[in-house]
């Protein structure tokens, strides 16, 4: 389970953004996860609640995850489209001359402080 290190990144790099900020309690972490990242929400907030149990300062704090939608480029017609629902091979013209564009990523969006 791979969410768990992710959790533990977000902790860290979340408290360092605390500590430069001087902020005594974070309220919510709001972290996009791509929808072919191989991230699961549902193991990283149950990840997230274990672990901040463990800290200081985000023993209240909130984990919400936004998806991030899976767009797929084709360099045979330059069109995008949606890649869960077509894959590597593109909808318009049949190209297998693609390449993701947005999905695969994990990236924190927002720290709200108390």
């Amino acid at each position: 389970m791979h969410e768990l290190g992710i959790v533990f990144n977000i902790i860290d790099t979340v408290e360092d953004v605390a500590k430069e900020q001087h902020l005594t309690e974070v309220a919510t972490v709001t972290v996009q996860i791509g929808e072919v990242s191989t991230v699961i929400p549902h193991y990283l907030e149950d990840c997230w609640n274990w672990a901040v149990k463990k800290t200081q300062l985000l023993q209240q704090c909130k984990l919400i995850c936004e998806p991030i939608e899976a767009i797929t480029f084709c360099e045979g017609c330059e069109q995008t489209y949606r890649t869960v629902d077509f894959g590597k091979i593109c909808p318009h013209c049949g190209s297998e001359h693609t390449y993701l564009l947005v999905g695969n990523e994990v990236q924190i969006k927002e720290i709200e402080a108390v």
